[in-house]
């Protein structure tokens, strides 16, 4: 099972947002909610909530498609934040100056996915074709001439 959550237009810079995102990047749901709710960060209330949608939205995948579904059993897979758009304003400077004021918006992105995901089955390929594939490599690297590197000619100057 997997759900994702996005919050856009989140009234802080992306790059203060990154520090408290690099912390829950692929780890397990309860542990990331823990890091969250006792982060001093302001980032944090906003990527919690992001958080819990991600885990809301699985939970209504699961139901949708009735399946059995444990918060406890998902794990963030992939979580990141993205630059939005930045409002320009003008603050009065001295001598009837105006200076720039860059007010920065950020993206949030969350996917959270089942840990118990089944594993795809793999085929096992016939043991002849497999050794075959590195001969033919050895005897390509022996019949490759090796090339040596020239020499650079220098001039020396004359008086």
């Amino acid at each position: 099972m997997e759900a994702r959550a996005i919050q856009r237009t989140v009234r802080q810079s992306a790059r203060k947002m990154r520090l408290v995102i690099d912390l829950i990047r692929g780890r397990a749901v309860p542990e990331a909610d823990a890091i969250l709710r006792f982060s001093k960060k302001r980032a944090a209330k906003q990527i919690h909530k992001v958080l819990k949608s991600a885990v809301a939205n699985a939970q209504q995948a699961a139901l949708r498609q009735n399946e059995a579904f444990d918060p406890d059993q998902l794990r963030v897979k992939y979580a990141v934040v993205n630059e939005g758009a930045t409002l320009k304003r003008f603050a009065a400077a001295a001598m009837g100056r105006a200076t720039p004021i860059h007010k920065r918006t950020s993206h949030v992105e969350i996917h959270v996915a089942s840990d118990a995901a089944p594993a795809p089955a793999v085929k096992a390929a016939p043991a002849a074709a497999t050794n075959a594939e590195p001969k033919a490599k050895a005897k390509a690297k022996k019949k490759a001439p090796k090339k040596t590197p020239k020499k650079a000619k220098t001039k020396k100057a004359s008086k």
